[in-house]
């Protein structure tokens, strides 16, 4: 395909619009548009046919109706091998249309407007546009179909070069069917929620609209594919949306357990570091600077802090980078990086830098989704937190002091991130010990106490849920346990507490469970 005859333009955005139609005309393609991308044209000086002149019918009903006639979608759907299809075309007058270049309404982005009515998204769902996508899409085979403005050079290029070939038109249909089931799927979403507002969150029919980004090395393990998709739409700070500024690439477990370190450290406001290895926390601290947060955090379980991944919530500066290459470290996902830090970080050549920008404007919403086979549970991000901790219900004769209770209000925020049955062992701003992902509770009691390397006497414990028998609150005191937080809920909560004074304990009932399973 050495050159065009005829292209139909029509775009919401548009972002390179004028290049692609010069770019057209100058192949010998004469161009069909609409509305505002015409008027844009013809100020760029670019020979523009109206649709309405082209069709001899002009738009009507406030232009709900402009590009809906057999003149476009035939010269569209006519297929140039077929006898049958041009001597059709030819008695009707209807012209071959060889590219289209279409984007649609901003349904998205009008629905995302806080003063958005209802009539004005409606008008934003766009009819004219997809019908010519589809049909475009559908006759891939003679009509080259743009929808991504970022493919108009590669575009030109081909027509130019006449490299138009299979795979490239298949490229482009198989883009437009993803970004109309993406637009369709919005405009579904929006309309249940208007009906069934109750049930907005949870709709009848879950569609989920992801980009792939990157395929990966390989998944879990060796002989498992792998891929990383962001989600279409999220503007969250998050590890899907960091720039990797350095290292090797990043794995399938490099993904999980960054993701993991940086929602924890999101938690904080004062300034956090985080240590996972394999998706568990294995110290977290808080600090006056970041490299005093990162050594306390190490200092928890230097051993397991051996080749795991760190996130902070304030940005990377020199000494924190020095206390970094210290040792081995997979991942460092932060805020950002002090110009010296990151050269200093940048002579580790395999260690993997994410920045993922300011923390600033984040906003914590959405849903949590896990994959069964044949099938998704989905339920809300677990965003719970505690606002003040001296405002909970306190049923032992000891009451926590003010120093165990910053250590319980650090500990419960930690515990929410430790898989179940999960105890956490800290104390003000440092964690001393975790015990993890144990099919019983009084064994992560017992394994947090064994993990532990700093002293335990006089901290605290948290439980990310109720505790069923008092052979937990034994096992916290001969560890050296003082105060303990705790949901509360058992039926056996008046044993629990009788154990707690026995030991001269003070317990908090947080009223609320954080299992992580």
């Amino acid at each position: 395909m050495g050159g065009v005859k005829r292209a139909l333009i029509s775009v919401s955005d548009k972002t390179g619009v004028v290049e692609m139609a010069k770019g057209l005309v100058s192949l010998g393609a004469e161009i069909l548009s609409t509305g505002g991308t015409a008027k844009t044209l013809r100020e760029a000086d670019v020979a523009v046919t109206d649709v309405a002149a082209y069709t001899g019918s002009p738009e009507i009903l406030d232009g709900r109706v402009k590009t809906l006639h057999p003149k476009i979608h035939g010269g569209l759907l006519g297929r140039r091998s077929v006898p049958k299809h041009v001597a059709e075309m030819q008695q009707q007058g209807i012209g071959p249309i060889d590219v289209v270049v279409v984007n649609l309404y901003p349904f998205e982005a009008a629905i995302a407007k806080s003063d958005c009515t209802f009539e004005h998204a409606i008008e934003n769902i766009d009819i004219g546009g997809p019908s010519m996508l589809r049909s475009a899409a559908k006759n891939h085979e003679d009509v080259l179909v743009v929808v991504d403005p970022t493919d108009y050079s590669r575009v030109l290029d081909a027509i130019g070069g006449g490299t138009a070939t299979s795979a490239l038109r298949r490229e482009l249909a198989a883009k437009v069917f993803q970004h109309t089931a993406r637009y369709d799927s919005l405009i579904a979403a929006y309309l249940e929620r208007q009906t069934h507002s109750a049930q907005a969150k949870f709709p009848a029919i879950l569609s989920l609209q992801f980009e792939r980004v990157e395929t990966l090395r390989y998944g879990e393990n060796p002989h498992q594919q792998g891929a990383f998709y962001r989600e279409l739409g999220s503007r969250e700070p998050s590890v899907s949306h960091a720039k990797v500024l350095h290292g090797k690439a990043m794995s399938y477990n490099n993904y999980l357990d960054a993701n993991s370190a940086l929602e924890l450290a999101k938690e904080f406001s004062e300034t956090a570091a985080v240590i996972v290895k394999h998706n568990n926390p294995c110290g977290v601290a808080l600090g006056a600077s970041p490299v005093e947060a990162y050594a306390k955090a190490r200092e928890t379980d230097p051993v397991s802090a051996f080749g795991g991944v760190i996130a902070f919530n304030r940005p990377v500066d020199l000494a924190a980078a020095k206390e970094i290459t210290s040792t081995f470290v997979e991942v460092v996902v932060a805020p950002g990086y002090r110009d010296d830090a990151l050269a200093e970080l940048k002579r580790k050549k395999d260690l993997r830098l994410l920045d993922i920008g300011p923390l600033s404007t984040e906003t914590r919403a959405g849903l949590d989704l896990k994959k069964l086979v044949g099938g998704l549970i989905v339920q809300d991000r677990d965003l719970g937190a505690l606002a003040d901790l001296r405002t909970l219900a306190v049923p032992t004769k000891r009451k926590p002091t003010d120093e165990e209770y910053a250590a319980c209000a650090f500990a419960w925020k930690v515990c929410k991130h430790v898989k179940s049955n999960a105890i956490v062992y800290a104390r003000a701003g440092q964690t001393v010990g975790i015990g993890a992902g144990q099919m019983s509770r009084v064994d992560s009691v017992k394994l947090a106490g064994m993990k532990a390397v700093l002293p335990v006497k006089g901290c605290v414990m948290a439980s990310d849920a109720f505790f069923p028998f008092r052979d937990g609150l034994d096992a916290a005191a001969q560890a050296g346990i003082a105060t303990v937080i705790q949901p509360g809920g058992s039926i056996r909560d008046q044993e629990i507490v009788t154990a707690a004074d026995e030991h001269r304990m003070a317990m908090i009932l947080a009223g609320m469970r954080h299992f992580r399973h």
